[in-house]
């Protein structure tokens, strides 16, 4: 039931987007140097890696780590890559993760392949046999401004308790979050 809904929402936010996604194409492509899409490695249901889309917000000799860990990560945005995270437009793409099965609407947010600290923790509490989502349980109660073991029970929580009722209620908190962009820090 689950992949069926991630199915329809995804091809109904498709259409309903496919402007604003063909426009934040064009700004990235206009305001920096590479693809206005950039392909990171993510490790997603039983520790399986895919490639996720994000709309490109830092340049292209960004190192390949969590934003976290960059000394001063603001010096690696693109002029519009502040405006893409803040939005959330960075992660219009993830769609196409949705639409192939890579990530749900909701469940834990996909660690990126050399997380090896996130990865382990996962592993540990199981929350590695969900599918990882375009947002969750705690992007809702923190984001960006989680400790990763905070983040770990947070979607520990999430594995135990899904319901429909529930993904639908972080659905809805995600857009009031993102409206007032709360828990970005980069």
């Amino acid at each position: 039931m689950k992949r069926l809904l991630d199915l329809f929402l995804a091809l109904c936010a498709t259409l309903v987007l496919i402007i604003p996604i063909t426009l934040v194409a064009i700004a990235v492509r206009l305001t920096s140097q590479g693809p206005a899409i950039y392909w990171s490695d993510r490790v997603g249901k039983h520790n399986r890696i895919f490639k996720m889309p994000k709309f490109r917000s830092m340049r292209i000799d960004t190192p390949a780590v969590a934003t976290h860990l960059l000394g001063n990560p603001d010096q690696f945005l693109t002029p519009i890559g502040s405006f893409l995270r803040k939005s959330s437009l960075d992660e219009l793409p993830q769609l196409w993760s949705i639409l192939v099965g890579d990530m749900s609407f909701v469940g834990p947010r996909p660690a990126l392949y050399n997380q090896d600290d996130l990865i382990a923790l996962r592993t540990e509490k199981n929350v590695h046999t969900i599918v990882p989502g375009l947002t969750g349980w705690a992007q809702i109660n923190g984001r960006d401004e989680l400790p990763i073991p905070q983040k770990v029970e947070l979607d520990a929580y999430y594995l135990a308790h899904q319901s429909l009722v529930l993904d639908i209620k972080i659905l809805f908190m995600t857009f009031f979050k993102v409206l007032r962009r709360d828990g970005i820090t980069h």
